[in-house]
């Protein structure tokens, strides 16, 4: 069975904790504080693998932790750095929140790499906390806890183009005819049970990416069948080439089938339904008789902007005129691929809760030191490296009143704000 979806639990590691102990050595009886560090919990990274196409993998595997960081030992000896856990998706997997269904990345064009949850921070060894009135401390900071999140895994088929249409109506055969696809066909309904990607390749470069979206039916919309599995897939398209047996070999109304799966569109998504569509009439070999079934396609759909092509997958007819002027179609529309935009940011429900920190100036390093379990537990859980990331990042920062005690606190432009191990220059 394909599996476009899945469900998952993932752990960051938890930091290592810092060490406690002093010198014992010969010849150096009141020897001082040596407790190490303790290493950094490892990540937790989703990398692009453009040797996937599916998320059956996860059907077997769905937990995935990183390793703790080694708590410091002797001697000021640092403890070893937890491994990141590296989980490999196909392009065009859209990672969420699985609670609240909101999207945190979604794996396409550039982004082939992101970094879900950071690792716990080491805890520092008893050397750090010696004072002249405190000589021999017996305390160390213990490790940074480990993150958590349960996701969900949807793979949205990357593709300029998306074939729909009912059941058994010639996609399949379509697409094998006019790419390199070699979908298995067969005289029977939803033989087609994943998405097939094909790419067209036309004259002067003006080829393009067409995706064979499986047989949808009617209450496609509210999962009826493998409705949500399948129309998942439509939501990147561009245009779609909507199939039709116009020569009703099943005893079906093409017109009414045509108006059926828009409906369904609709219903699932109503940006989908908007996007350009262009009918294909298929099996035209099958029509005999006087009666042109495609005049009433025609009569029906052209007057809504919506092109009809009577074409046969079988025997090539129309195909040609067909694929030219999709072409010109995806010409005239936006390049920009369809991405869909981070809405749940790891970690936002700390700002629901009142945060508490502190805010000092470290006088010997010449920076502004920012402390509180909730601001180390937000770095713990937002990439920074993403500019949406760090821009979530800084809405919190100023929606707790941290940006206004730093104010309070003497900070002028271009100063260093350390918080946890991250050093930032203060801009307004």
């Amino acid at each position: 069975m394909f599996a476009d979806i899945a469900k998952i639990y993932i752990r960051s590691g938890k930091g290592g904790d810092g060490h406690i102990s002093f010198r014992r050595e010969k010849y150096v009886p009141n020897g001082g504080p040596d407790g190490g560090d303790g290493g950094l919990g490892g990540d937790v990274i989703f990398v692009v693998d453009e040797g996937l196409n599916t998320l059956t993998d996860f059907r077997h595997v769905r937990k995935y932790k990183a390793e703790d960081g080694v708590p410091g030992g002797k001697k000021n000896c640092r403890g070893k750095d937890g491994e990141d856990i590296i989980i490999r998706v196909p392009e065009g997997t859209v990672i969420k929140e699985a609670v609240s269904g909101k999207v945190i990345t979604d794996m396409s064009g550039e982004n082939t790499r992101f970094v879900m949850l950071k690792g716990g921070r080491g805890g520092k060894g008893n050397q750090h906390y010696a004072t002249p009135t405190m000589q021999a401390p017996k305390y160390a900071q213990p490790g940074q806890p480990a993150q958590e999140l349960d996701l969900l895994l949807e793979l949205k088929v990357i593709a300029d183009v998306g074939l729909i249409g009912f059941p058994n109506v010639g996609k399949s055969t379509l697409l094998s005819r006019v790419t390199n696809a070699t979908p298995k066909i067969a005289n029977y309904h939803f033989t087609t049970l994943n998405p097939n990607l094909g790419v067209v390749d036309l004259d002067e470069g003006n080829g393009f990416v067409i995706a064979d979206i499986p047989g949808l039916i009617e209450g496609a919309s509210q999962g009826v069948g493998l409705g949500h599995e399948f129309l998942r897939h439509i939501e990147r398209t561009k245009v779609m080439i909507h199939i039709v047996d116009a020569a009703s070999t099943e005893g079906r109304d093409p017109v009414e089938d045509i108006n059926t799966i828009n409906h369904e569109l609709a219903t699932y998504n109503e940006e989908i339904a908007k996007r350009p569509q262009v009918i294909a009439a298929n099996k035209m070999d099958a029509v005999f008789g006087d009666e042109d079934p495609v005049q009433r396609i025609r009569d029906e759909f052209e007057p809504k902007g919506i092109k009809v092509f009577p074409i046969s997958a079988v025997s090539g007819q129309g195909l040609k005129e067909l694929l030219y002027y999709v072409s010109g179609m995806l010409k005239s529309i936006d390049e920009k691929p369809i991405v869909f935009e981070q809405e749940y940011f790891p970690g936002a429900e700390l700002t629901m809760n009142k945060v508490s920190y502190t805010v000092v100036f470290d006088e010997d390093a010449e920076e502004y030191v920012v402390e509180g379990s909730s601001i180390e537990k937000m770095l713990g859980y937002t990439n920074l490296d993403s500019e949406k990331g760090f821009s979530f990042f800084q809405k919190f920062l100023k929606e707790n009143g941290i940006l206004d005690e730093l104010e309070k606190a003497g900070i002028e432009e271009g100063n260093t704000v350390r918080m946890y191990g991250f050093s930032f220059l203060y801009y307004k």
